[in-house]
This record gives C-alpha cells, structure tokens and sequence, in this order.
C-alpha cells in the first residue's frame, strides 16, 4: 500500500489503516525503532509474558530440576545452629 507522509504538529506522520492495526495487534502504545533503514511498529512487549509457556514446556521434558540440589541438600553449620525463624 503507497501511503504520503503528513504534517502533524511540528512532526510528520502516516496514516495506518485500521485493519492494519487491528491484524497487528497494535494498543495504545507502541515500540518504534530503525532496523536497516526501515521504521519498525510494534506493539509493546510485556517481560516474562511467555513465561509460563515455557515452564510448562521444561516440566513436561523434565527440565526443570535444580541444577545445584547436590549443594542446597548438604547443611552447613549455620544451617543447623544459627539459623532462625
């Protein structure tokens, strides 16, 4: 789609059709960055949001072990005399 470039305020802008927003999956906010020359729109990434996804995935491989239980299964002396609750 050719679309022109409009003065908004002291900015330039384009207009995006609503469709496109609404396929992209675009809110309120956005990211916006230059990636080889072009503008790139997208919509706001949430950290950690697929992380659950992922821990169900490892659960099911067995892959969610502790990889230092060997260490966290020896008490030390301050485990035994002077750690309180």
């Amino acid at each position: 789609m050719k679309t022109k470039i409009i003065q908004i305020g002291n900015s330039r802008g384009v207009r995006i059709p609503k469709s496109f927003i609404d396929e992209s999956g675009l809110k309120n906010e956005v990211e916006i960055e230059i990636d080889d020359g072009k503008i790139v729109i997208k919509p706001i990434s949430i950290n950690r949001e697929s992380w659950d996804s992922a821990f169900q995935k490892m659960a099911k491989k067995g892959d969610d072990v502790l990889m230092d239980s060997k260490t966290l299964s020896k008490q030390t002396k301050w485990d035994e005399e002077e750690w309180e609750w």
